[in-house]
């Protein structure tokens, strides 16, 4: 079965496509790191919707999310910009939990796997 890589890089690849499911890596903010939660929390879910779009799926077909967050007390801020996203009806399965993540600019991150 053939492996597809998209955004390969030295350590990791940014999402792995193999067969009918697409990998894709914890994703943080690039250009909001170090704002808000909300802000990180849309501009990865933007990143995320780029790989889905490069991988050949969409969001709709989501089947599992892990978010990290560096502090849990800001959950119900990362919600209201992923509730807006989320397809409604459609929603993967998902965890959420607290931890300490690359570096103090990165309050988020989020990764996922879809279906094609």
């Amino acid at each position: 079965m053939n492996i597809q890589r998209i955004k390969p890089g030295s350590r990791m690849s940014a999402a792995v496509v193999h067969g009918d499911t697409v990998y894709i890596a914890g994703q943080v903010a690039r250009d909001t790191a170090g704002q808000s939660v909300a802000d990180q929390t849309q501009e990865i879910l933007g990143i995320i919707d780029a790989l889905l779009a490069e991988a050949g799926t969409v969001k709709t077909k989501l089947l599992m999310v892990n978010i990290w967050l560096s502090d849990i007390s800001t959950f119900a801020e990362m919600n209201t910009v992923w509730d807006t996203w989320v397809a409604t009806a459609q929603t993967p399965a998902r965890a959420t939990v607290e931890a300490t993540l690359a570096g103090p600019q990165y309050t988020v991150e989020i990764a996922a796997i879809a279906a094609k």
